[in-house]
C-alpha cells in the first residue's frame, strides 16, 4: 500500500509534488528572517549548576559588573607628560560613551608614598600620576612595586597598562535572568502547573527577544569603542579584551563560519558531482535536493526559534554533506538500473531505484540520528540543541531525497541517457576488491595494529578547556587575551571565599530585652569595629600567599594586599584595633574600589580574587581546582566548610567534566543502538557484528590519534566518536544490503564481492570522498575546535571507508553470513 501511495506522489503526480515543495521553500525563506545566532557565555553553562547559583550570590555580595579590558602599550614611558595626556584623552573619550559606567587606568591609582604626611592624611589627600606637580618617576615606581596594582593595571616591566572599562548594568536583563532561574529551580524542585508552563513559554519568547536586542546593542558598543581605539592607536599599541567583546566577535565568527562552510561545501559538491557524472543535468538535480533541505531546515529553525551557537555553526555543512551522500546513492542506483535493464521505462527505473534505496537510506538515517541523539544526554543546552537540530535536519533530508529527487528524475531525465560517465568503472574499488581477496594477513595484521594503537592513544586522552587556545593566533580575541595573560596577571577569574564561623560562647548568658534591641540596632560600621581581628587577617594572608606561590596563577588580590600596603606605609604590623580604625578612615571612593570587593562584614566572609594564566601550555584546570581544594584543607588546615571556590573556571570545568562523562556513557548506547538496528535490518547476529566493527575501529582510532597527539578533548572534539560511528555506519549498511541482494542472484562470495565493489562500492567511494573533503572545509574556521572536528572526522571517515571496502568484505568471505555457496 505504501509503495502505491508513494508511486502516485512521485511518479504519477510529480508536478504536484514539486509545486508543494516550491510553496514549502517559499514559506521557509520567509521564516528564515527569524533565524538567529547566540554567542553568549550563558549558552555554554550547565543549566541548574549549583556552582553557577553560588557564583551569582558571590557577585551580588561583592559587587560585579561587566567590563572590557584594554591593554595600552605606549611608544614613550608612562612617566612622560605626553603619555599621561594621551591616556587622559583616551579615558575621557571612553567615559563619554553612553553605555560606560566608569574607567580605571594607571593615572587613577592613588599614590600614597608621594608625600611624607601621616597615613590618615595620605589617605584623605592622595594624589595620582595625573597631578601636574607630582614626581612622576617616584609615583610610577610606587605603582610598579605595589602589591595591589602590579600585574593588574601595570605590567611588571612597566611598558603595558591595563584600562578597565566598567559597563552600566542592564537591570532589565538581570531581572530576566532572575525570573528564568526562578522558573528553572521551581520546575526541578516542585514542578510547574499548567498555567505556569504557559507563562514560562511566553516568558522565554520575551527573554529571547530581549537577548537579541541586547546582542545588537553589544555589537554597536564594541564597534564604538573600536572606533575610539583606532583614533588613539597612533601613539600606543592597544588590544581590546573582555567577555562582551569575545561574545560579539564569536557572533561574527559564527556568521562567517555558516557562510564560508555553506558556500565551500556547496562548491565542493558541484565539483564532486561533475567528477562522478560529467553531465550538467546530473550535477543540478542532486544539488537542488541539497539546497532545498538546507532552506527548509533554516526556515524550521526560524519558526521554532532555535538559535545557532558556535557548537552548531557547522550544521549547514553537515546537512549538505549527508544529504549529498543520499542523493548520490539514489542517482547512481537509477543510472545503474537504466544500464542493467534498458527495457525499463524511465518511470519504472525511478520507482525501482527509490524502492531499492528506501530501506538502506532509512536505516542509515536512523543510525546517524542515533549518534546525534547521544548529544541530548550532555546536559548542555547548545550541545543538546545541536543533537536535536541534526536529528530534525536528517529527517528533512530523508523526505526531500525521496520526494524531490525522484520527481526531478521523473520529469527531467531522458528515456535513454547518453553521455553519462560509467559509474561502474573505478580503478580504486577494483584494486581494493583484488586486495581484499588476496591479503588476509595484511588486512587483519593492520587491523590488529590499529586496535593496539587506539588503546594506547585512548589511555592518554584528557579533557581540557583552554579558552584562549580556541582561537587563531591572528584573531583580536587571542591577541588581547595573550597580552593580558602575559603582562597583566592572567585572564580566567577564580574566587576563593573564606568563611569565618562565629565562635560560640562557652557560657551562654540569658539576654534581656535591652540586649536584643541593642543587637538589632547594630550597624555594619559598628560590627566592623570588632570584625577586623588579627587572626582573620593572618588567615587571609596565609591563603593569599599560598595561591600566589602556584605557577598557574597570575594576579592574586585580597584584603591582604591592602593590609600590606598600609603596613609598609606604617613600617609595622597592624593590630586589630588599628585595622578597624584604618577601615573606618579610608575614603569611600578608595574603599569601594579596593576594600568592598574583598570583604563582607555582614556575611563574615573574605574574598580572594585570582586570575589563571590561561595560555600556559601544561595547564590542567581540573587538577588545579582539585589541588587548591585539597591543599587548603590539608596543608593550610582549613575545614572544608571554611572555604569555597567559585568562578568561570569552575563553571567551564564542570561543563567539560559533565560532557566527558555523558559522552563516554552514551558512546556505549550508540554502539548498542546501532547493533540493534543492524539486527532488525538483517536478522543476523554475525552480520550485525561484522557490520559495526569497521566503524567502531575508525571511531576509536581517531580517539587514539587525538590522545597520542596530546590534543585535549573539548566541547567539539569529545563528540567526534559518536558522530563518526553514526555517519560511517551508513557505508556498512549500503554495502551489506547490496551484498545480500546480489548474493541471491550470483551465489558466489568472490563474484558478489567484485559486483558490489563495482556498483555500491563506487557510490561509497564517491560519497566518502565528498564527506572527507566536505569536513575539510571546516579548517577555514576561526574557531580551533571546529578545525579539529573537521580534520579528525574527515580522517575517521577515510579509515571507515577503507575498512568497509576491505575488512568488512574480508569478514564476509571468511564467516559466510549469507550461507554456503550453491
Amino acid at each position: 500500500m505504501f509503495a502505491n501511495i508513494y508511486k502516485k506522489i512521485v511518479i504519477d503526480f510529480s508536478k504536484v509534488t514539486l509545486f508543494f515543495l516550491v510553496i514549502l521553500i517559499g514559506f521557509s525563506l520567509y521564516q528564515a528572517k527569524n533565524f538567529n545566532l547566540d554567542a553568549s557565555s550563558d549558552a555554554l553553562l550547565l543549566e541548574g549548576d549549583p556552582d553557577l547559583k553560588y557564583l551569582r550570590e558571590v557577585n551580588k555580595t561583592y559587587g560585579s559588573k561587566d567590563f572590557l579590558v584594554l591593554t595600552y602599550t605606549p611608544i614613550s614611558s608612562f612617566t612622560e607628560k605626553e603619555t599621561i595626556l594621551n591616556l587622559q584623552l583616551l579615558k575621557s573619550k571612553i567615559e563619554k560613551l553612553t553605555w560606560v559606567d566608569s574607567v580605571i587606568t594607571v593615572i587613577d591609582v592613588p599614590l600614597l608614598k608621594s608625600s611624607d604626611e601621616g597615613l590618615m592624611e595620605r589617605l584623605k589627600n592622595y594624589k595620582t600620576l595625573a597631578y601636574p606637580e607630582i614626581d612622576r618617576k617616584r609615583g610610577f615606581n610606587e605603582i610598579i612595586n605595589s602589591p595591589i596594582y602590579k600585574n593588574y593595571v601595570i605590567s611588571e616591566d612597566g611598558k603595558t597598562s591595563g584600562i578597565v572599562v566598567y559597563l552600566k548594568k542592564d537591570e532589565r536583563l538581570a531581572e530576566y535572568i532572575k525570573v528564568k532561574d526562578k522558573y528553572f529551580s521551581q520546575s526541578v524542585e516542585t514542578g510547574l502547573s499548567k498555567k505556569e508552563k504557559v507563562n514560562y513559554k511566553k516568558f522565554l519568547i520575551e527573554y529571547e527577544e530581549y537577548k537579541n536586542l541586547y546582542n545588537i546593542r553589544n555589537h554597536q558598543n564594541i564597534s564604538e569603542i573600536r572606533d575610539v581605539i583606532n583614533k588613539y592607536g597612533e601613539n600606543a599599541k592597544i588590544h581590546l579584551g573582555g567577555i562582551p567583546m569575545i561574545a560579539d566577535d564569536m557572533m561574527s565568527y559564527i556568521k562567517s563560519d555558516i557562510v564560508v562552510f555553506g558556500i565551500g561545501v556547496f562548491i565542493f559538491i558541484i565539483l564532486t558531482l561533475w567528477f562522478i557524472f560529467r553531465n550538467f543535468k546530473w550535477v543540478v538535480m542532486p544539488l537542488l535536493g541539497c539546497a532545498t533541505s538546507v532552506i527548509i531546515m533554516i526556515g524550521l529553525l526560524g519558526l521554532i526559534g532555535w538559535k545557532v551557537t558556535v557548537i552548531s555553526s557547522n550544521f549547514i555543512a553537515l546537512m549538505l554533506i549527508l544529504n549529498m551522500a543520499m542523493n548520490i546513492h539514489v542517482t547512481v542506483r537509477f543510472l545503474q538500473l537504466k544500464k542493467e535493464f534498458p527495457q525499463l521505462t524511465k518511470e519504472e527505473a525511478v520507482f525501482e531505484a527509490s524502492k531499492k534505496m528506501m530501506l538502506p537510506i532509512l536505516y542509515t538515517v536512523l543510525t546517524t540520528i542515533c549518534a546525534f541523539l547521544s548529544l541530548v544526554f550532555s546536559g548542555i543546552k547548545p550541545i543538546i540543541d545541536f543533537g536535536w537540530m541534526m536529528t530534525l535536519g536528517l529527517i528533512v533530508s530523508l523526505f526531500v531525497t525521496f520526494l524531490l529527487l525522484p520527481s526531478l528524475l521523473n520529469l527531467f531525465s531522458a528515456e535513454q541517457e547518453i553521455g553519462i560517465k560509467d559509474t561502474e568503472k573505478s580503478l580504486i574499488t577494483s584494486a581494493l576488491s583484488s586486495f581484499t581477496k588476496n591479503n588476509k594477513f595484511l588486512i587483519f595484521g593492520s587491523t590488529f595494529l590499529i586496535i593496539i594503537f587506539s588503546i594506547i592513544g585512548i589511555s592518554k586522552l584528557e579533557v581540557e578547556n583552554s579558552f584562549i587556545n580556541y582561537f587563531d593566533k591572528e584573531t583580536e580575541i587571542y591577541k588581547g587575551m595573550k597580552k593580558i595573560d602575559d603582562d597583566l596577571g592572567g585572564t580566567t577569574p577564580l574566587n576563593i571565599i573564606l568563611k569565618f564561623p562565629v565562635k560560640k560562647e562557652t557560657a551562654k548568658v540569658d539576654s534581656d530585652e535591652f540586649d536584643e534591641w541593642e543587637e538589632e540596632s547594630e550597624t555594619a560600621e559598628d560590627k566592623a569595629k570588632y570584625w577586623f581581628t588579627r587572626d582573620k587577617m593572618d588567615k587571609i594572608i596565609k591563603v593569599h600567599d599560598y595561591l600566589d606561590s602556584l605557577p598557574e596563577i597570575g594576579k592574586v588580590l585580597s584584603f591582604g594586599s591592602i593590609l600590606r600596603v598600609a603596613e609598609d606605609l606604617n613600617n609595622k604590623q597592624l593590630q586589630s584595633l588599628e585595622i578597624a580604625v584604618l577601615y573606618s578612615k579610608i575614603p569611600d571612593l578608595i574603599k569601594k574600589e579596593i576594600v568592598t570587593p574583598y570583604i563582607s562584614v555582614d556575611k563574615d566572609e573574605a574574598r580572594i580574587s585570582v586570575r589563571i594564566k590561561d595560555s600556559l601550555e601544561n595547564l590542567r584546570r581540573n587538577d588545579l581546582i582539585n589541588k587548591i581544594n585539597s591543599d587548603l584543607n590539608t596543608k593550610l588546615g582549613l575545614e572544608k566548610d571554611e572555604f569555597k571556590l567559585a568562578g568561570v573556571l569552575i563553571l567551564f570545568n564542570n561543563l567539560l567534566q559533565s560532557l566527558f562523562k555523558s559522552q563516554i556513557l552514551t558512546l556505549g548506547i550508540v554502539i548498542l543502538g546501532i547493533f540493534l538496528m543492524f539486527f532488525v535490518l538483517f536478522r543476523n547476529i554475525v552480520l550485525s557484528s561484522i557490520g559495526v566493527v569497521p566503524n567502531f575501529i575508525a571511531a576509536f582510532f581517531i580517539l587514539g590519534i587525538i590522545g597520542l597527539l596530546g590534543i585535549p578533548l573539548d566541547m567539539m572534539t569529545i563528540t567526534i566518536a559518536a558522530i563518526t560511528i553514526g555517519i560511517a555506519v551508513d557505508n556498512s549498511i549500503h554495502y551489506i544490503y547490496r551484498f545480500k541482494e546480489e548474493f541471491k542472484k550470483i551465489n558466489n562470495y568472490n563474484k558478489t564481492l567484485d559486483r558490489c565493489h563495482s556498483t555500491v562500492g563506487v557510490a561509497i567511494l564517491n560519497t566518502s570522498i565528498t564527506i572527507v573533503f566536505g569536513f575539510s572545509i571546516l579548517v577555514l574556521s576561526n574557531f580551533i575546535p571546529t578545525i579539529y572536528f573537521g580534520v579528525f572526522t574527515g580522517i575517521a571517515m577515510l579509515l571507515a571507508m577503507t575498512s568497509v571496502l576491505t575488512l568488512l568484505p574480508k569478514l564476509i568471505l571468511i564467516l559466510k553470513p549469507f550461507g554456503q555457496e550453491k
